[in-house]
């Protein structure tokens, strides 16, 4: 009995939480435009990343791929030890709840309060009402939030509508948090208190993945640093900084 075709199948180290070997994410849409072309990284468990690059260069693409919005044209993705590429579509939803997910343009329920936004994570998850009652209260303290709890979204200035979004990540305490442009539509003074909750969240064990235009919060930062250009990984750098360049 032949035994040597048979794959052996990956197994991740346990720190390693995010690893892409050899992406290519090629868009079918007549043109088969190149979003990405054999990106190949490792994040660990703990870190904080800023992901940067101009408009166009796959940084999108890639949180999308993350998110398992898109799966890759070829090459693997392996979050948290499983590969993306052999995730069941019925499946994709208990995934993403894994994840904590911060846009720019804070996509909160307008008609309900800043508790129900939070609250609504925890529902979509069937998590007990009693849980809910204390856990709500306990993230919003945590985000500065803890007397806005009763106002809609409407009420709040930009800097805590973001709060409540990153409130309502966190609260099922995803292992990962990926904040796609988190500062773009804020002052810097807000853009700075998001950043420094972000500093917080990932020290208290959150892997935190920033993508970002802003390179004064970059240079500022001093984090690991992964520019992107024309779908290619160009410099990765622990303790980097914006080169205009990128």
């Amino acid at each position: 009995m032949a035994f040597g075709n048979k794959k052996t199948k990956r197994v991740i180290p346990s720190d390693d939480l995010i690893v892409l070997e050899d992406v290519v994410k090629t868009y079918q849409d007549g043109n088969g435009a190149l979003a990405l072309n054999g990106i190949s990284l490792t994040i660990k468990r703990g870190e904080f990343v800023f992901i940067v690059g101009d408009s166009g260069s796959g940084k999108s693409t890639l949180i999308k791929l993350l998110l398992r919005e898109l799966t890759a044209t070829s090459g693997d993705i392996y979050v948290n030890g499983q590969n993306l590429s052999t995730l069941k579509h019925s499946a994709i939803p208990k995934y993403r709840r894994k994840l904590g997910v911060v846009f720019q343009d804070f996509r909160l329920l307008k008609d309900r309060n800043v508790y129900e936004n939070v609250a609504f994570a925890q529902r979509v998850i069937q998590t007990p009402n009693r849980l809910i009652k204390r856990n709500v209260p306990a993230i919003l303290s945590i985000v500065g939030l803890a007397g806005k709890y009763k106002a809609k979204p409407k009420q709040l200035a930009g800097g805590e509508q973001q709060r409540v979004a990153l409130a309502r990540a966190l609260i099922n305490k995803p292992p990962i948090l990926l904040c796609d442009e988190p500062t773009g539509n804020l002052d810097p003074t807000n853009s700075w208190e998001i950043m420094k909750l972000l500093e917080q969240i990932n020290k208290r064990g959150t892997t935190v993945i920033v993508v970002t235009h802003n390179s004064e919060i970059v240079n500022e930062m001093q984090k690991r640093v992964i520019a992107i250009k024309k779908g290619v990984i160009v410099s990765d750098v622990e303790k980097g900084g914006y080169i205009d360049e990128y």
